[in-house]
């Protein structure tokens, strides 16, 4: 080869080599030019893209406020759990195999596919609420794209069924549906927050950024309940329910100096912690929405309005022989021929006739006002929802059968609540209180409605009750005087009264010297043989109100009483071991 011929083929590897260098250079010019375009100069637009990726705006959950009793104990607290979601369309593009995540959740796989691809069109969707720990840690560790888990908050109730009724719960947004919970759900739930947060590629959380919101944590509730007092009329209740065998059963009790509801039970209960099976007819609260006609225990207001109009004394006389009264084709009678009877003996021995008699006398108008005048047919202005009126008609459109059958508790209806509340009206000397379900700080003002004079004569009317030849002696509670009232009425039906079924009533109040405590007990439907108020309702009052009167520490007002006892202890035991 000719050295021109060399030294060409030289010149053209050189030729190449610097032109593969060249492009080498060009191509490192262009990547540090479109670099320090992107990063320096247009720095913004890949910040944007990269958030727009991984940056999300997230709520902060607002935890809801805390429900205690009286004295701080928990009666209901937001605990935090984790809910696994998706987004459907993600997570089924990813080509992840689902059949772990849906064993997990306790489906086949088969149901979480049909279930992600109905909601494709979703960013978001809940798979599970308020999974176990584990559960969710589970979840997380698989890293499938699309499936994500979030912090929640779920009510817990420490007191289980015991107080069920009057507390409520929440649903599984942790908002208020029934009793106090949904009552104060504005003051309860707090406002949820805002936060940026940075997702890696499967959608989990990896950093806070920033809090553009923060949330706002619920108010505190403090309930006037007394949790010891509550647990005491739980327990007394469902003991009476299930040895009576009846349907069900109510207790309700109010301090009589500020209207506080101190215990609330209804029977049979549920637990709001885990409420699967149970329908919807068992979360009411029955002693604020269902309403009775309340027989006997009524009377006391029937003898009020005789004694506020001025014709009647404690100790006038009604004849009620033979027993029993016609008015037109209906007859009204007693269970006995009492014969004459003071006004304080109707009360005593229970007795229609007497009662209609005294009714009768007056006309409808005084009878209505007094009705009226201690709540009935009105709200107790507790604020409870769902809390019913009862019935109470207009005067003028009483016949003489409809002002007879008002005087012992027919044709009237009123709600357990609205029977303690007229109950204590008497208990406070004619003072009405509104009814609260929180602790007051100072009592409110009452509303006079009975001059104190009449209330204190039917106090001590009411005394009788309890003691030798009264209807609720079985009411009796040791070492106090107690003023209260029974009552056993035949329950409707569709067809009229049912001549088999009964409600069984004991209202009343004590100390009756100074009373301080109010309550009213109904048996539902009883089936174990006794059905009358002062077998049934009386004996589970008693037990209650002995109990609450010691935990509460009120000192006894009959030490005469208490001495008695005492005496013929000691003189029983003086039979029993002579010498």
């Amino acid at each position: 080869m000719s050295a021109r011929a060399k030294s060409s083929i030289g010149l053209g590897f050189v030729g190449r080599k610097r032109l593969v260098l060249a492009l080498f250079v060009s191509a490192a010019v262009a990547i540090f030019l479109r670099a320090f375009y992107l990063q320096i100069l247009n720095k913004d637009f890949l910040i944007n893209e990269g958030n727009a990726r991984a940056v999300r705006s997230v709520t902060i959950p607002a935890y809801r406020g805390m429900i205690t009793d009286r004295y701080g104990e928990l009666l209901a607290v937001s605990t935090p759990v984790d809910s696994i979601w998706a987004v459907p369309a993600r997570a089924l593009a990813s080509g992840a195999d689902l059949n772990e995540l849906a064993e997990l959740l306790g489906m086949s796989e088969a149901e979480l596919r049909q279930s992600l691809s109905a909601r494709q069109n979703r960013d978001f969707f809940y798979l599970a609420r308020h999974v176990r720990p584990d559960v969710a840690r589970q979840a997380q560790t698989m890293k499938i794209p699309g499936i994500n888990t979030v912090k929640e908050y779920k009510r817990y109730y420490p007191s289980g069924e015991v107080a069920s009724h009057l507390i409520g719960f929440t649903n599984i947004d942790d908002h208020g549906q029934e009793g106090i919970e949904l009552a104060f759900d504005d003051w309860l739930r707090g406002a949820p927050g805002k936060k940026m947060v940075l997702k890696d590629l499967y959608g989990s959380v990896v950093k806070d950024i920033e809090n553009i919101e923060q949330s706002i944590p619920g108010e505190a509730l403090t309930l006037a309940l007394d949790q010891r007092l509550q647990y005491l009329s739980y327990r007394e209740l469902k003991s009476a329910v299930l040895n009576h065998k009846a349907s069900g059963g109510m207790v309700l009790l109010l301090d009589v100096r500020t209207g506080e509801v101190l215990a609330l039970a209804v029977q049979p209960s549920f637990n709001p912690n885990n409420r699967i099976g149970i329908s919807g007819n068992q979360y009411r609260n029955r002693v604020v929405t269902d309403v009775f006609e309340p027989g006997s225990t009524i009377k006391p207001f029937t003898i009020a309005a005789a004694l506020r109009s001025g014709q009647y004394q404690p100790e006038t006389i009604i004849d009620t022989a033979p027993g029993s009264l016609s008015i037109g084709r209906y007859s009204i009678s007693d269970i006995n021929n009492y014969g004459l009877l003071s006004i304080s003996d109707i009360i005593r021995k229970s007795s229609n006739v007497g009662s209609t008699k005294v009714a009768l006398s007056l006309g409808p108008e005084p009878l209505w006002q007094v009705h009226q005048d201690v709540g009935f047919g009105a709200p107790t202005m507790s604020g409870y929802p769902g809390e019913a009126l009862g019935t109470l008609a207009d005067p003028g459109d009483w016949s003489r059968i409809d002002l007879a059958t008002a005087s012992y508790g027919y044709g009237i209806s009123v709600t357990a609540m609205q029977l303690a509340q007229a109950y204590a009206v008497i208990a406070s000397g004619g003072l009405l209180y509104p009814i609260s379900f929180q602790k007051v700080s100072a009592p409110p003002t009452p509303r006079r409605v009975l001059p104190e004079e009449i209330a204190f004569e039917v106090n001590t009317m009411m005394r009788t009750v309890v003691g030798q030849g009264g209807s609720g002696t079985r009411a009796a509670v040791e070492g106090y005087h107690v003023a209260g009232k029974t009552g056993t009425v035949h329950k409707a039906s569709d067809t009229g009264y049912d001549e088999d079924s009964y409600l069984s009533l004991f209202a009343g109040f004590a100390p009756a010297t100074e009373p301080q405590l109010a309550m009213v007990v109904l048996i539902d439907d009883p089936r174990a043989g006794e059905y009358y108020g002062g077998l049934v309702a009386a004996p589970v009052f008693a037990n209650i109100m002995h109990g609450a009167l010691r935990i509460l520490n009120v000192p006894p007002d009959n030490l005469i009483g208490l001495k008695q006892r005492a005496l013929l202890a000691n003189n029983s035991n003086l039979i029993r071991n002579p010498g």
